[in-house]
């Protein structure tokens, strides 16, 4: 198992300094969208009435434009993603977007979102997983994007973890843990994936990265409130582990019964592994870097944040630095994070 464990992180590494080299000189495919939560969002909630938005500062301190909406300091895992890719320009949030952006790209995600409709419905306005893809048919049908320009895009979704963080694990308000086993509540998910990727495919999607759940109970929110605030909560990850299998079976179910899917599964559950964070330099593992208020998991607005921010997994209680987002971007582009493609090939099928 150890030896497993070591070869991981020697592949990750591997990959992490293969593609610090990687440079998009040309843009690799005609557009770029994004679904998701807060992992991938870029401002969709900041006109919400949300308590899941952070368009202030310290958020945004590494990023040129300021706070934007990201759940970072810097930039997002996309971020990275399209840079590789060859984008000279960061996708937009489709809130304020202008249309003809729909060519090109659009970023649908938003933080708190989740595959079930009432999930994080305590923290108020968020958009489901169902909702962002319909502002994705309203967006390209708006501007008639061509069907085969849109087989020729790269999709990346990353959805789930507030199902289980506000919602399953989440006794108050929701029952989900008490009507479901681990098991019953990952197949539910993935049935509710299922269709909405159904849905993407008939609008034209070909070309789509889905990422797993990341080793949420190894957050510091998540070892706080389920693990005894000593490590990593075991029965989170557990039930992670199986939404991610499920969503791998997936991936490989519709490459291979549904026309012209090209499908792949980023494994950011293996490649966030701590042991792979500590010898990748990180040298503060379970604590956020910035200033965090009682009881809170964002970041309080302008208070003090740490300097050596490069060494921190984390930015907030949940969500990573910008120079994780950059390890699990490079190592799932370049990398073995993804099955049966990395993004990089998946770009040129």
């Amino acid at each position: 198992m150890v030896k497993k464990e070591l070869s991981k992180v020697f592949w990750v590494v591997a990959a992490t300094m293969l593609a610090a080299a990687t440079v998009g000189y040309t843009q690799q495919v005609p557009c770029y969208f994004i679904f998701g939560d807060s992992v991938f969002d870029s401002g969709n909630n900041n006109n919400l009435q949300t308590k899941a938005k952070v368009n202030f500062l310290p958020y945004g301190i590494d990023f040129a434009k300021g706070p934007t909406g990201r759940f970072t300091n810097g930039r997002t895992i996309t971020d990275f993603i399209g840079e590789l890719s060859g984008f000279q320009d960061f996708i937009p949030p489709f809130a304020g977007a202008s249309p003809e952006r729909a060519h090109i790209g659009m970023n649908y995600a938003s933080g708190a979102g989740g595959l079930r409709e009432e999930t994080s419905e305590h923290l108020g306005g968020r958009i489901s997983l169902s909702n962002q893809i319909l502002n994705h048919k309203k967006a390209i049908k708006k501007v008639n994007v061509p069907v085969h320009r849109l087989g020729q895009c790269l999709y990346a979704i990353s959805i789930g973890s507030n199902d289980y963080i506000n919602n399953y694990f989440m006794s108050k308000p929701y029952n989900t843990s008490r009507r479901f086993k681990p098991n019953h509540y990952a197949h539910s998910l993935i049935l509710l994936y299922h269709i909405h990727l159904k849905t993407l495919h008939h609008l034209g999607a070909r070309k789509v990265a889905l990422f797993s759940i990341s080793k949420i109970g190894c957050t510091p929110k998540m070892i706080r409130s389920h693990g005894g605030g000593k490590g990593c909560a075991r029965e989170v990850n557990t039930a992670v582990a199986i939404f991610n299998k499920n969503l791998e079976d997936l991936v490989k179910d519709f490459n291979k019964n549904v026309h012209g899917a090209k499908f792949t599964y980023v494994d950011i559950f293996s490649g966030g592994d701590p042991l792979a964070f500590k010898v990748l330099g990180f040298k503060v593992r379970h604590k956020a870097c910035c200033t965090l208020s009682p009881g809170e998991e964002l970041c309080a607005p302008n208070k003090p944040v740490c300097a050596n921010r490069s060494e921190y997994v984390f930015w907030d209680d949940i969500h990573s630095s910008e120079a994780t987002n950059m390890m699990m971007a490079r190592s799932s582009f370049d990398g073995p994070l993804g099955s049966p493609y990395s993004i990089a090939s998946l770009l040129k099928q």
